[in-house]
């Protein structure tokens, strides 16, 4: 899935394996030369509210809460995808979803690549107008970045709808979309950050992983930042801000640099993306650190089969809040099944769910019960 990776050079830091799993809090982050440790002062109210918040995100045992009533199946319909790049694990696994939930209504999908450069998502869409679909799905990149493009599928009268276009879910007016699918970012990042709260029982250092071109990626870094500070004993020690189209390049040698800067300071990490930890793992093992941490990593989206392997095998992924990859493809198809009904949009917004290797069951998805039958029975007018 990925492409070749740098070698990074090995950096020798010792650790010890218990350096996020300590009790209690602390007003700081340890020296270098010292291990971590914890006191009994801190953050008490917001390790008990995370601990909380965490334990009900890694539940299993949910039901389908999203539309069981809407129009039936609108016939002949042909849907275009246009994808920021087909390499972001996330991006791609909702096309997935997208051509299981077409072929169950009997539509047509094409996926058109856009590259990851700004030229060439803009060209992919300028291709999908051209072909005047029913309606074209934007894969993961901000519509302004391609307003000209999008004012022309408006002007066509295509409806647009968004997956992680905008930073909030629903319908937008600037830009026009008829819904943007995706989970709360404010939800996924603060289970994120309870999540480091809650398993390093108030004492870490932490480095943030983002992408500060994507505005719902900045915004969702942002709103992870501050959930940290919420306990004082948790350290922020770095933002490294990799565009996803580069992380294969460069986030090993970050990772290598971070390593020689922090050594066992660093203690915890939390990226916008699971495709981060793919492509820090090299480094990682290149300085001799163990796969089942510390760092400790987890990933606020996307929830990737190669992050579920991670995570099963305890290598340098510990957890991460996916996305329902596939539940949202076959929702873009019910979403514009409403739109070409003259229907509102659904509303529906999947729950944060947080997955470790002890609650994943060996599964490479986060993929809920009850979806399927629901939107089938939509559709087929029960």
């Amino acid at each position: 899935m990925y492409p070749k990776r740098t070698a990074v050079r090995a950096a020798v830091v010792l650790w010890t394996a218990a350096a996020g799993l300590v009790a209690g809090c602390t007003g700081g982050s340890p020296p270098a030369s010292a291990p971590a440790t914890a006191t009994a002062t801190g953050c008490p109210a917001a390790l008990a509210a995370a601990t909380a918040a965490v334990a009900r995100a890694e539940r299993t045992d949910t039901s389908w809460t999203g539309p069981t009533t809407g129009p039936a199946a609108v016939p002949d319909k042909t849907l275009v995808y246009v994808a920021q790049t087909m390499t972001n694990p996330g991006v791609a696994g909702v096309a997935q979803g997208l051509r299981q939930g077409a072929a169950a209504i009997g539509w047509r999908v094409r996926v058109i690549d856009g590259q990851g450069t700004p030229a060439g998502i803009q060209a992919a869409l300028s291709q999908a107008v051209t072909l005047r679909p029913s309606g074209i799905a934007l894969g993961g990149f901000d519509p302004l970045l391609t307003a000209q493009q999008t004012a022309r599928a408006t002007a066509a009268g295509i409806p647009l709808i968004g997956w992680h276009s905008v930073s909030t879910p629903g319908p937008s007016t600037r830009p026009k979309l008829f819904t943007n699918i995706t989970t709360e970012v404010a939800d996924v990042a603060r289970i994120s950050a309870d999540w480091v709260v809650a398993r390093s029982r108030g004492s870490a250092g932490v480095v943030v992983f983002t992408d500060d071109s994507i505005p719902f990626a900045h915004r969702k870094s942002d709103l992870i930042k501050r959930q940290l500070a919420r306990c004082g004993g948790v350290r922020l020690l770095a933002t490294e801000n990799i565009p996803i189209p580069d992380a294969t390049q460069r986030t090993p040698q970050q990772v290598s640099s971070l390593v020689s800067r922090f050594g066992r300071r660093w203690t915890y990490s939390v990226a916008i993306n699971d495709l981060y930890f793919a492509d820090a793992a090299p480094a990682l093992r290149a300085a001799g650190l163990p796969g089942a941490g510390p760092p400790f990593n987890i990933g606020a989206g996307d929830g990737d089969p190669s992050a579920f392997q991670r995570i099963n095998s305890r290598q340098y992924q510990a957890a991460t809040v996916p996305e329902p990859l596939t539940q949202q493809g076959w929702q873009i198809v019910d979403e514009f099944n409403r739109a070409f009904a003259g229907r509102p949009a659904s509303g529906y917004v999947a729950p944060v769910h947080v997955v470790t290797a002890a609650n994943s069951g060996g599964a490479t998805s986060w993929d809920p019960p009850g979806y399927r039958e629901a939107y089938l029975g939509i559709w087929r007018g029960r």
